[in-house]
């Protein structure tokens, strides 16, 4: 495969998955604000932390307002992470790549960028809100289904895998990261009435709330769901699974091409470190560097593999 055809493959999968990730996230800026009686700045100084913008919207607005970020995250085009610009750019690398999806593929794809442009055309009301966020939510699970149901299990099913699958693991980084550094007032609220309401709304942005109660019951501790989020390889969001995957769509890659590369090494390599540590180790040496140093390892993965398979030449 032309390497310029795998990069548009791996871009089209990250950007999809960044929209949906981005939605997620606004969601949970947004429960956690109404468990507030008073000012709900810190939340939504989060959500902007968490997506990665904060410089952008600072050279912006002065203040940070729910109604600012909201429009920021989901549809300005001065935030290149936006929802509509991620799935504007998801939609581009679909079409450089159009010969290598299916027709059910593509045409799921453009139905949600245009779905969700129209539905973004006007600032979205709070009250609008809930409904906004479930379309982008349904279209980028229609899209991940046609991709499902319709594409060959080869080289190119793979690279969009591995693109999804990192673009994941870095975002439940972010918010387990932004819950511990940015969203908790003070080390006074661990383990109160409100540490819990956040946490459980961090199990809803990674879509684990469910599957985290019917395991653990009414056990709503930060070191279980920081132990689920990151180490359990049933959750297609936890940072295990992830790299469990990662490595098995790059065996098939190494499989198909007949040779290994060096991104292989550095994905074996993270995977492990997940393998070897434990969640009670994690919290000893700091939560915080564990996941800025994952997310500097997942990012170098990334470029790796941009390297390995000559995205740009």
């Amino acid at each position: 495969m032309l390497g310029r055809t795998a990069a548009g493959l791996f871009w089209m999968a990250r950007y999809l998955e960044r929209a949906e990730n981005m939605a997620r996230l606004v969601e949970a800026g947004f429960r956690m604000a109404l468990t507030r009686a008073e000012s709900d700045t810190e939340e939504w100084g989060s959500v902007v932390t968490t997506a990665g913008c904060t410089h952008a919207y600072n050279e912006k607005y002065d203040a940070v307002r729910a109604d600012k970020v909201i429009d920021f995250v989901l549809r300005d085009k001065a935030n290149p992470g936006s929802v509509l610009e991620a799935l504007h750019a998801a939609r581009e690398n679909a079409r450089m790549t159009r010969t290598a999806l299916t027709r059910e593929v593509w045409e799921a794809l453009n139905d949600a960028w245009m779905s969700v442009r129209d539905a973004l055309r006007r600032q979205v009301s709070e009250q609008a809100l809930p409904e906004v966020l479930t379309l982008i939510r349904q279209q980028g699970a229609q899209v991940r289904g046609a991709v499902a149901g319709t594409m060959l299990r080869n080289d190119i099913y793979d690279f969009a895998q591995i693109g999804t699958l990192v673009e994941r693991a870095d975002n439940t980084a972010r918010i387990l990261d932004t819950k511990y550094y940015v969203l908790l007032p003070s080390s006074a609220s661990i383990g109160s009435s409100l540490d819990n309401v956040q946490w459980e709304m961090i199990l809803r942005s990674a879509s684990a709330e469910r599957s985290f109660h019917w395991l653990n019951g009414g056990n709503m501790s930060p070191l279980a769901i920081a132990d689920f989020l990151i180490f359990d390889p049933r959750l297609p969001r936890s940072l295990a699974f992830c790299y469990d995957m990662i490595t098995e769509y790059l065996k098939r890659l190494e499989d198909e091409y007949g040779a290994s590369a060096p991104s292989h090494e550095l994905a074996v390599r993270q995977e492990n470190q997940l393998t070897s540590l434990s969640i009670q180790r994690i919290f000893e040496s700091g939560l915080h560097e564990f996941l800025t140093a994952f997310m500097g390892q997942n990012a170098a993965f990334s470029r790796q593999v941009e390297a390995d398979y000559r995205f740009y030449e």
